[in-house]
């Protein structure tokens, strides 16, 4: 497991907040197409049957797959990074960070302006708590 520094995992974060926000809107994206062909598929089921045009149905499903697919795309280049992405809805993501002995995850959130937070791996999120010193002072490949 790739860990990172709190200076690497900060240098990071404008390349993750694009492909993040990129996965995020392809998912947006996919999701109304799936309302849309959803609520044909509620109004044909209602009405017992109806016409529809089959060539729109399938442009709309593979635009639904072409937005999914970028989604794994952006996906696949932060897993490619090392970062882990915990919640793609609210643009979670964790660094893991070797502090002593310990792996922890360096905790950020999109619209947060840097890293400030860490957790255990078993606390998660709700285990948040304020970077402090030992974090800053880890330099990339010097031992704790």
């Amino acid at each position: 497991m790739k860990t990172f520094t709190l200076d690497e995992a900060q240098a990071l974060l404008p390349v993750l907040e694009s492909l993040l926000k990129r996965a995020m809107e392809e998912k947006r994206s996919a999701e109304e197409v799936e309302t849309d062909l959803s609520g044909l598929a509620q109004r044909i089921y209602l009405s017992g049957g109806m016409r529809v045009n089959a060539s729109s149905v399938a442009k709309q499903r593979c635009e639904m797959e072409n937005h999914l697919k970028r989604v794994r795309e952006s996906i696949a280049e932060i897993d490619a990074i090392g970062v882990q992405i915990k919640d793609l809805d609210s643009g979670l993501l964790d660094f893991p960070f070797r502090l002593e002995d310990e792996i922890v995850l360096l905790c950020w959130r999109m619209g947060e302006p840097a890293i400030e937070h860490w957790h255990t791996v078993e606390a998660g999120f709700q285990g948040r708590q304020p970077v402090d010193e030992r974090f800053r002072r880890r330099t990339s490949g010097r031992p704790n």
